[in-house]
């Protein structure tokens, strides 16, 4: 038994693990959306439509579901130590990311953006198992942390970009740069926990494991309803903001900022870094379920509201996609959390790299709807085709809030 100085020394540990996850989970996942800040520079340079550039974007999602599966298929998340598959991941998508900048057209332009989004895949997924090791107790507020620290990763391109706005290069290199980080970071100074997962050895019945389990499933089908929304609203958010300023200073016979749509796209997206604290802290205090419920119903909202503030005053349109990047991603650590609680312990690893790819999977559908949507219809009804999503999500989650017989 350990001693009370040994698990005062573990309890505070456990925070420099939990900040150094997560500012290496900012670092690594800033490769995510380098190419849509980038964008209107590759446009002009590879000669891209706005369709190609859509391409892009989903480019990463299909190389991050190839990458996710291909980890589930092989146990790789449940067999290999999560610090050398996040370190190895994290630098060898910085690379990847980097080539963009030598692409001479758009075959290798999604070339490169693919394989960053397969190699992200063993960035994501471990290290939500790597903190669940250290957190038994507060293991939502933990989840949401590293989510959060994601989050804002995701986000870090458009601050750049709004700070050299003519500057496509420095974008796409200090994304790169700051995968190298993490992963250096994460091999020289991560080890696991007190509570580290059973490990085993390479199984064909592990993704079967995980699917016959029915609270496993549920918490995954609300994952998926939640991740309906989100990739699309992170994607196209920042064209529409940026859409929409234009719009606006057209018609009153003005200019907008260079700066001020990555400006508000940056705060779109970033909100969700607070939103994943909150989602964290109100999971641990009334139960995961009653949390992604509140969360969807507002993100689901959100959905149907975002695009009648097109060509409104900038500041209505921030305040509208802030709330949105609040909710948007506010749940999406409470499904890990469930997942790590439900699935058969000999393969959580499996179980969330399984949720992961088939999340992302399904993005693919609404970030190539957007555009469609878009065309036929303006920007006012883009978004909500999303609200099918969160309602998906809820009643998967009513669910399992009743076979885990918890109140909703």
């Amino acid at each position: 038994m350990s001693t009370p100085s040994q698990q005062s020394g573990a309890h505070s540990r456990r925070y420099f693990m939990l900040a150094l996850v997560s500012l290496c989970e900012l670092l690594g996942m800033s490769a995510w959306f380098a190419a849509g800040a980038a964008g209107p520079h590759l446009q002009q340079e590879l000669g891209l439509s706005r369709g190609q550039m859509g391409g892009l974007a989903a480019a990463v999602q299909i190389g991050f579901v190839a990458g996710t599966a291909l980890l589930a298929a092989l146990n790789l998340a449940d067999i290999v130590t999560s610090r050398r598959l996040f370190a190895t991941c994290a630098m060898a998508a910085a690379v990847a990311n980097a080539s963009l900048l030598v692409s001479p057209g758009y075959s290798s332009a999604m070339a490169s953006r693919f394989v960053t989004g397969a190699l992200l895949a063993g960035v994501y997924p471990p290290a939500l198992k790597m903190i669940s090791t250290w957190f038994a107790s507060a293991r939502g507020l933990a989840l949401g942390t590293v989510v959060g620290a994601l989050t804002v990763g995701k986000a870090m391109p458009w601050l750049i970009a709004a700070a050299n706005p003519r500057n496509a290069s420095m974008v796409i290199l200090a994304a790169s740069a700051a995968g190298v980080v993490a992963g250096l970071l994460i091999f020289t100074l991560y080890r696991d926990g007190p509570h580290a997962f059973l490990r085993r050895s390479f199984s064909w019945t592990l993704a079967g494991d995980v699917l016959r389990n029915r609270p496993t499933r549920l918490a995954i089908a609300g994952y998926l309803g939640h991740m309906w929304e989100l990739y699309a609203m992170w994607t196209w958010a920042p064209a529409f903001v940026a859409a929409s300023l234009a719009f606006r200073a057209t018609a009153q016979g003005t200019q907008s900022p260079a700066w001020l749509a990555g400006a508000i796209s940056f705060g779109a997206i970033a909100a969700g870094g607070l939103g994943c604290l909150w989602g964290g802290w109100q999971g641990d205090r009334i139960g995961r379920e009653r949390t992604v419920m509140q969360a969807l119903a507002a993100s689901g909202a959100c959905c149907l509201v975002a695009g009648f503030t097109f060509g409104a005053h900038p500041w209505l349109v921030a305040g509208v996609t802030w709330i949105w990047g609040f909710f948007v991603v506010a749940d999406s650590a409470q499904f890990s959390g469930m997942v790590t609680e439900v699935a058969p312990p000999h393969c959580v690893g499996t179980a969330l790299t399984l949720q992961i790819s088939l999340g992302f999977l399904l993005t693919v559908v609404t970030i190539e709807a957007i555009p469609v949507i878009v065309r036929a219809a303006g920007w006012p009804w883009a978004f909500p085709l999303l609200a099918l999503g969160p309602v998906a999500g809820i009643e998967a989650s009513r669910r399992l809030a009743r076979l885990r017989s918890l109140p909703t």
